[in-house]
């Protein structure tokens, strides 16, 4: 098993917009109290690598506050960012941080984001033992993903042709992977998965 320098650590982000997340709360009475019975609900969505853990959050939650429901779904980082920009969630999962223009588009909404780190990932590249390849670079790995390298045969193995699998773009996983490995932490290369990529949806394993 070889781990490849350079595949850093991203975050895991809970993006929230307390705004929202309070105006969603129970009535209160003219005294200011919650109305008995009320329930407060609260929508969460994003990241597939933080649902299973989100559910786990909401459930620990609820027991203790049975007055809150909170509602987790996947989908992908991309996809819980957007629906915290058109205001259709109150939280979003991430495994990436937020981009700039996301941020602007939140703000133009009159949505602020406010972002919670709540844990560590990490991407480890592997060589299956029965591979005949010894181990993989960075470069190497840019290369096979953006096809430019396409046979094994082309970092020591057999000839045999190389099938890419990835996950879908709205995924942080995805981004992360692009960003740090395909274009090698470069923010000026604009290189891309090769178009022969088979895009998965939920985790590779």
């Amino acid at each position: 098993m070889n781990r490849m320098p350079g595949v850093r650590n991203a975050p895991l982000l809970l993006l929230a917009l307390l705004l929202v997340v309070t105006a969603c709360g129970p009535e209160a009475a003219d005294s200011g109290t919650a109305v008995p019975g009320s329930v407060t609900s609260i929508e969460n969505k994003g990241s597939d690598t933080l649902v299973n853990v989100a559910l786990a959050w909401a459930e620990a939650y609820g027991q203790i506050h049975p007055e809150v429901q909170v509602a987790v779904t996947g989908g992908g980082s991309g996809t819980g960012i957007a629906a915290l920009i058109n205001g259709t969630v109150d939280m979003a999962n991430a495994s990436r941080q937020i981009k700039e223009e996301e941020r602007a588009d939140a703000e133009a909404n009159g949505i602020e984001p406010v972002e919670h780190i709540v844990a560590g990932d990490a991407i480890a590249i592997v060589v299956h033992p029965t591979n005949p390849v010894e181990g993989l670079t960075i470069a190497q790995l840019s290369d096979l993903f953006s096809g430019k390298i396409t046979n094994w045969s082309e970092v020591g193995g057999e000839d045999r042709p190389i099938v890419l699998l990835s996950r879908e773009s709205n995924s942080g996983t995805h981004v992360f992977f692009l960003e740090q490995v395909v274009r090698q932490g470069d923010d000026d290369d604009s290189t891309l998965f090769s178009p022969d990529t088979l895009l998965i949806r939920g985790y590779l394993c």
